[in-house]
């Protein structure tokens, strides 16, 4: 699969059309088409990744895992968690997957990624 067919299926997943993705960017409502022939630009490709939340090599058809991290976005994902934790702390709007989040289900995850953290760093104190 070519990068645009994966952005077309990922799209299609959302039930959105192209065009809905491509304003929901503020790029040109046909700049996906033109991916068939032409390569996207790099900072592109990153708009998209973070739209879908996949990994760019993901959207280039280099992997199947749709968020590989490198070893040093898995050394992160506690500070990424924080970082979570924080954005939903705060008064403004979250989205999830390009929705608006509730006050109860930002609640829930909230409390969900507090729980992971809380079991991380108890099995770290048991390992050492």
């Amino acid at each position: 699969m070519n990068t645009f067919e994966i952005i077309k299926k990922l799209a299609s997943k959302r039930n959105k059309s192209l065009q809905q993705v491509a304003e929901d960017l503020n790029f040109s409502k046909n700049l996906f088409y033109r991916w068939k022939t032409s390569d996207p630009k790099a900072k592109d490709l990153e708009k998209v990744a973070d739209y879908f939340h996949v990994s760019i090599d993901y959207l280039m058809g280099r992997t199947d895992d749709k968020a590989s991290l490198s070893p040093r976005e898995f050394e992160d994902i506690g500070q990424m968690a924080d970082r979570m934790i924080n954005g939903l702390e705060s008064e403004n709007s979250v989205n999830f997957y390009g929705e608006p989040m509730s006050d109860e289900d930002k609640a829930s995850l909230k409390t969900a990624l507090l729980v992971a953290l809380e079991m991380n760093k108890k099995r770290s104190k048991q390992k050492d």
